[in-house]
C-alpha cells in the first residue's frame, strides 16, 4: 500500500512541479505573485478538452493515450501561453503599479478566467474522452496500482522539465533570463532586451501551467475551479523551495506533492518502542484519523516548519 501511495505521489508531484516552475519563473522576472496562475492551468485544460473533442479520432496511441490527446496537450500549452501574454500586455504591462497592486489585479483576472470558462462549459465536472485503463499488471504484485496514463504524465513532465533545464543552462535566452532574475537593472544596462525576456518568461511559465492543467484533468477531472483548488499547494511549493528559484520550485513541488498524497500513510506509521514492539503513532482509542482531507493542512504545517528553520526556503538565496 505504501508503494501505491508513493506512485500516486509521484504522478501528483509531476503536476505540482509544472505549475510551481511557471509561477516561480513569472515571480522572479515579472516581480509579482500571479494569483491567476492556477486559473491559467484551467484555461489550458479546457483548451485541450475542446481540441481533443475535435481531433480525438486520430489513429495511433502512446502509453494508452491516443495521438489526439498529445495534439490537445500542445493546444492547451499554446492557448494558456497566448491568454497569459495577452493579459500581460493588455492589463499588467499597462499599469503603473507595484507588486501588491499587480497581485490584487491578478486575483481579479483569475475570477474573470473562471467566469468565462464557467459560462462556456458550465460548473459541472467533465472528463477527457479517454478510455479508462486497468492498472499495469506487472506492478500489481507490489501493491502499485498505476495506469499507462499515469506513466505518460510522469514521463511528459520529465521531458518538459528537462527541456526547461536545457534552455536555462545552455541557451542564450536562458542566460538572459537568469541575468534578469538576478539583477534586472544590471541586465538592462548590459544591453539585454528585458521586454523580450519578460515576454518569453510569460510564454514559458504559462505554457508549463497549461500542460500541468491538462495533466491534472487527465489525472482527475475537469472543473472551472480545478486550477484554483491547486493554487495554494503550488504557492506552498514555491515558498518551500525558495521564492524566485526555479530549481527550488521543482524540489518544493516534488515534496509538497508527495506529502499531499502520503498523508493517509501517517495514520499507519508506527513507532519502535524500547520493547521492540510497534505501536501506532495515532492510536484508534484517541479517535483521531489522519485522512486525505487533512493533506493540504499537513503540507502547509511542514512548509511553515521548514521556513522557521530556513526563512529563505530550501534553495532560496539569503537576502
Amino acid at each position: 500500500m505504501v508503494f501505491d501511495y508513493l506512485a500516486s505521489g509521484l504522478v501528483f508531484s509531476s503536476i505540482i512541479v509544472l505549475g510551481s516552475i511557471g509561477l516561480s519563473l513569472i515571480y522572479s522576472i515579472a516581480d509579482f505573485a500571479n494569483f491567476a496562475h492556477g486559473d491559467t492551468m484551467t484555461v489550458g485544460a479546457y483548451a485541450a478538452f475542446l481540441t481533443f473533442g475535435a481531433v480525438g479520432g486520430l489513429g495511433g496511441s502512446v502509453l494508452g493515450l491516443p495521438l489526439g490527446f498529445f495534439v490537445a496537450l500542445v493546444a492547451g500549452i499554446v492557448v494558456a501561453a497566448v491568454v497569459a501574454v495577452l493579459t500581460e500586455k493588455v492589463v499588467y504591462d499597462g499599469m503603473n503599479a507595484g507588486s501588491i497592486e499587480l497581485l490584487i489585479t491578478s486575483i481579479g483576472i483569475a475570477f474573470v478566467y473562471r467566469a468565462i470558462i464557467q459560462i462556456g462549459f458550465g460548473a459541472d465536472f467533465t472528463r477527457y474522452e479517454v478510455q479508462t485503463l486497468r492498472p499495469i499488471e506487472a506492478l500489481l504484485p507490489y501493491g502499485i496500482r498505476v495506469t499507462q496514463h499515469d506513466v505518460a504524465i510522469v514521463l511528459s513532465a520529465l521531458v518538459l522539465v528537462g527541456s526547461l533545464h536545457t534552455l536555462l543552462q545552455y541557451s542564450d535566452l536562458g542566460r538572459k533570463m537568469r541575468a534578469m532574475a538576478d539583477n534586472p537593472d544590471l541586465a538592462r544596462v548590459s544591453g539585454i532586451r528585458t521586454d523580450r525576456v519578460k515576454l518569453w518568461t510569460w510564454i514559458i511559465g504559462a505554457g508549463l501551467a497549461g500542460s500541468g492543467g491538462v495533466f491534472l484533468g487527465l489525472y482527475n477531472q475537469l472543473s472551472p475551479r480545478m486550477g484554483f483548488n491547486l493554487l495554494l499547494l503550488i504557492f506552498a511549493a514555491v515558498i518551500l523551495g525558495g521564492i524566485g528559484s526555479v530549481y527550488g520550485a521543482m524540489l518544493g513541488g516534488f515534496l509538497i506533492g508527495m506529502i499531499n498524497q502520503l498523508t493517509p500513510v501517517l495514520s499507519d506509521i508506527a513507532l519502535l518502542t524500547d520493547m521492540g514492539a510497534l505501536l501506532p503513532l495515532v492510536p484508534d482509542s484517541f479517535g483521531i484519523t489522519i485522512g486525505i482531507e487533512y493533506a493540504n493542512a499537513i503540507a502547509f504545517v511542514i512548509m511553515v516548519a521548514v521556513l522557521l528553520v530556513r526563512p529563505n526556503g530550501i534553495a532560496g538565496e539569503a537576502t
